[in-house]
C-alpha cells in the first residue's frame, strides 16, 4: 500500500483513468456488438450508423491513450469487411 503522499495520489489517479478507460472500452464494444448484429441481421443503414459511432468512439480512445493507434486501425479494418461481407451475401 502506498504510504508517500506522492504514491496515495497516484494510487488515486492510477483508479480514476482505470475506471474511465474501462467504461470506454465497454462502450466502444458494445457499439461494435450492436453494428455486427445489425449487419448480420440486414439492418445496413442501422450498421452504417454504428460503424460511425464506433469509429468515432475508437478514435477518441486513441487520441486520449485508452487504446493504440494500430489497435484501432485493425478494428475499424475488421468492422467494415464484416458489414461489407454481410452486405454481399
Amino acid at each position: 500500500m502506498a504510504t508517500h503522499k506522492s504514491a496515495e495520489k497516484r494510487n488515486r489517479q492510477n483508479l480514476k483513468r482505470r475506471e474511465r478507460n474501462r467504461n470506454a472500452k465497454a462502450t466502444i464494444r458494445t457499439t461494435l456488438k450492436g453494428a455486427k448484429a445489425a449487419a448480420e441481421s440486414s439492418d445496413f443503414a442501422k450498421a452504417e450508423e454504428l460503424e460511425k459511432k464506433a469509429a468515432r468512439l475508437l478514435d477518441k480512445a486513441c487520441v486520449h491513450g485508452v487504446m493504440h493507434k494500430n489497435t484501432v486501425a485493425r478494428t475499424k479494418s475488421r468492422l467494415r469487411a464484416h458489414i461489407a461481407r454481410a452486405q454481399n451475401a
